[in-house]
């Protein structure tokens, strides 16, 4: 057991603590409600885009390269992370599942190349000597598709180039406020756009089926990535206000503990000089 001063500076500075993490809780909880607005509002977009999208791809004789499988080569994975820690573990639990999904699929790091969304995962695969190439880092928290225009046009005008024959997202969707699941996604080639639960409508188009098709289908491939990044976006914030929640909790449980070992402590301090004078007034005596 410390001092009584000891025990006290602990108490004060985890007091300061708690006010932190308390702090930064209900800034996460104010900015998880305007995440949470963004992903949901723009789930019906997607799905608009995917409907009109398989239609026209259903009416049109010639198959686009998007749409086709092709012998796989190479692989490019889309990995979003969040730049700061402070989460839980909303980026370990995303760069493990990452790291071993390409350790099981790929025998060589020169089959797989890596679009980084976030500094916490381009610092652990460039550190670890994965093919990084292309990051963005400092997204914001509430972020806009201009943040990820150039990352996502690069990853989907690869692909059509042939520099990789498949790309893979990697995101943490987001369920509730406690339920985030790390989801992967297969962005290209667009196998599966006609789902069995999408209607597809007829449409009259002009020019014609293929030269929509070469507008529609790469927007359609970036807004699936800007889609996860806010759905992204919504988990992160989640598993920060989760963890400062705990962190306040055990700040206000350790608080506890140190006070009573205080009182502990400066009830002995109390007895020892009572025992001390009473000692010295007996030897007077």
């Amino acid at each position: 057991m410390g001092s009584l001063r000891e025990i006290e500076t602990r108490i004060n500075s985890t007091k300061k603590t708690s006010q932190i993490t308390r702090a930064m809780q209900m800034v996460s909880a104010s900015k998880l409600n305007r995440a949470e607005l963004n992903a949901k509002a723009f789930v019906p977009y997607m799905e608009k885009v995917q409907e009109v999208a398989a239609s026209i791809a259903a009416g049109t004789d010639t198959e686009h390269p998007m749409l086709v499988s092709r012998p796989v080569n190479k692989t490019a994975y889309i990995v979003i992370t969040a730049d700061r820690g402070l989460c839980g573990g909303y980026n370990s639990n995303m760069i493990r599942k990452v790291a071993n999904v390409i350790a099981e699929r790929h025998a060589s790091l020169d089959d797989v190349v890596i679009f980084a969304i976030g500094r916490k995962g381009y610092e652990f695969f460039s550190k670890r000597g994965y093919n990084v190439i292309d990051s963005v880092i400092g997204i914001s928290d509430h972020p806009s598709f201009a943040e990820i225009k150039d990352i996502a046009s690069k990853a989907v005008g690869m692909f059509t180039d042939g520099t990789y024959d498949e790309l893979y997202m990697y995101y943490t969707h987001y369920e509730s406020a406690i339920s985030h699941i790390v989801t992967e996604e297969k962005v290209l080639p667009l196998t599966d756009i006609a789902t069995e639960d999408t209607a597809l409508t007829s449409y009259e188009f002009e020019p014609s089926g293929e030269a929509i098709l070469e507008v529609l289908l790469p927007q359609y491939a970036e807004s699936l990535i800007f889609g996860a990044l806010l759905d992204s976006k919504a988990s992160e914030h989640a598993s920060s206000m989760t963890a400062m929640k705990n962190a306040t909790d055990n700040a206000g449980e350790l608080i506890d503990d140190l006070t009573l070992q205080f009182n502990r402590a400066r009830q002995a301090a109390i007895t020892q000089e009572i025992t001390e004078i009473i000692g010295g007034v007996a030897a007077l005596e």
